[in-house]
């Protein structure tokens, strides 16, 4: 049964069904030494007030505009695309861009891919509902190499406080407002649950 702790937490329960695993079906097979068929286990009242509950929240996160909701699926949904997360580098771009200076050319390029990098640390900090996740690159020595390592993307550790740094911040200032504003509406609806039970 879904709980109504976070706006978080609940946007990921709303899309996880639950199921028995792969691995607990061989662990059977090895117990048996064969397979068995076996009538399903029914669904249960449990069952059934999940599914209430994530409709209303499923309802709540359809609400929102289409780059929100590909932020918030990205960030918290176990059944996120490719296309979301594309959408949410994206969001996540032209809201950090319209926040700073204007780029040449070359360094609007390699800004893309920077704003690709702190998405993944914020994704990172952020998953599990209450935010407590570890930065998995908290100097910028660890964000260079992993830009250089995942993004194919060297950038010089020379001026990075004046290059960099300032841009990096703004990324993060725009994923904590795309975050903030793809919650509002599931917030809102277990505020109104909340209330009811």
């Amino acid at each position: 049964m879904m709980k109504l702790n976070s706006a978080r937490l609940a946007w990921h329960d709303a899309y996880y069904t639950a199921r028995d695993s792969q691995g607990a079906v061989m662990q059977e097979m090895g117990l048996l030494g064969c397979m068995v068929q076996r009538t399903e286990r029914g669904k249960t009242a449990s069952h059934a007030a999940h599914q209430a509950i994530a409709g209303r929240v499923q309802q709540a996160v359809d609400t929102l505009p289409a780059h929100l909701k590909a932020f918030g699926n990205h960030m918290y949904s176990p059944v996120a695309t490719d296309d979301d997360r594309e959408e949410a580098e994206e969001a996540l771009f032209r809201t950090a861009y319209a926040m700073g200076q204007r780029m040449y050319a070359k360094k609007f390029e390699k800004a893309q891919l920077v704003s690709r990098g702190v998405l993944f640390r914020y994704r990172r900090m952020h998953q599990g509902g209450q935010s407590e996740g570890v930065d998995p690159c908290p100097t910028p020595e660890a964000f260079r190499g992993w830009l250089l390592n995942w993004l194919g993307l060297e950038l010089s550790s020379e001026q990075w406080a004046r290059e960099w740094e300032g841009f990096i911040d703004a990324c993060f200032a725009a994923c904590n407002d795309l975050d903030k504003a793809a919650l509002i509406p599931v917030s809102k609806c277990l505020s109104i649950m909340k209330e009811a039970a």
